[in-house]
């Protein structure tokens, strides 16, 4: 059997509240007249999964955001409602250390009680190094209910994001003081660090690249040796950020790689890491 197709970054459209570069990239990104329109149709659940079947992915991992400074709020709650009962929408938490008092539990809440299947985190929107104490308490819970934990690095678009907190050279601490847990360098240090999210990711077990936000044609250009990489690299369309999720399956399809490569990459690592058994 082959692997599906995953998409392991989807944000939903529907934000609580969008900031306003945040609101205005979506927009213009997806040529959009009618914005409401726009949003109530791909905040409804069962549409949604028919424009992924449209664009030829199996499953998506649903991402909850935190991020008031930067992008805006997208609340585990609604993540949570909006996956329900669709097991081709996967939901991810989001935990921000600086709005909770209690970090672990949180994790250990949004897990067994709202059952999420794992964790985003947004250093450069949220303002922590990815090494600091303050986020150790989360990853020592997911790293005890065997979750995967996502982290933004590299740039961003967005107004108010820091890039100082986007260097995936502090996920070395991480991934030598939680071995057990998986670990996703979002993005891969994109625009600045694409040298040393390889490097790491080669260097440690637990440490994977994710691509989104990468045009999948130049992924070769950014990382010349990614064939050697194959079981460590996690495709992702970071929609609606993306007009087309399709157009970035068949880019990714079309690199000049192995095809037991390109079908890890575009969903067999990731159904491994989510214990997808069937594959």
């Amino acid at each position: 059997m082959s692997a599906p197709v995953i998409d392991f970054h989807i944000h939903p459209v529907y934000y609580e509240k969008y900031t306003p570069s945040a609101e205005e990239f979506v927009k213009n990104n997806h040529n959009v007249e009618d914005w409401p329109a726009f949003v109530k149709k791909y905040s409804d659940a069962d549409e949604f999964t028919s424009y992924l079947t449209d664009n030829g992915v199996d499953f998506g991992i649903v991402l909850a955001e935190l991020s008031p400074i930067t992008t805006g709020i997208c609340t585990n709650e609604y993540v949570s409602e909006f996956c329900r009962g669709r097991d081709r929408l996967i939901p991810f938490a989001c935990v921000n250390p600086y709005m909770v008092n209690d970090a672990g539990g949180e994790v250990e809440r949004l897990v067994k009680e709202m059952g999420f299947r794992g964790l985003k985190l947004y250093p450069t929107y949220n303002y922590f190094y990815p090494n600091e104490s303050l986020v150790y308490p989360i990853y020592a819970k997911a790293e005890e209910l065997g979750i995967p934990v996502m982290l933004h690095t590299g740039s961003s678009v967005f107004q108010g994001a820091r890039l100082k907190y986007g260097d995936p050279l502090f996920f070395d601490d991480v991934a030598i003081d939680f071995p057990a847990l998986t670990l996703l360098m979002t993005h891969c240090g994109r625009g600045l660090w694409y040298n040393k999210a390889y490097f790491l990711s080669r260097l440690h077990k637990n440490l994977y690249m994710e691509v989104t936000g990468l045009p999948p044609q130049k992924l070769l250009e950014y990382f010349p040796e990614l064939e050697r990489n194959a079981d460590k690299v996690i495709f992702g369309s970071d929609w609606p950020a993306v007009a087309s999720i399709k157009s970035n399956i068949e880019a990714v399809r079309a690199l000049p790689l192995k095809e037991e490569t390109k079908e890890k990459i575009l969903g067999g690592n990731a159904a491994r890491l989510l214990k997808m058994t069937e594959w």
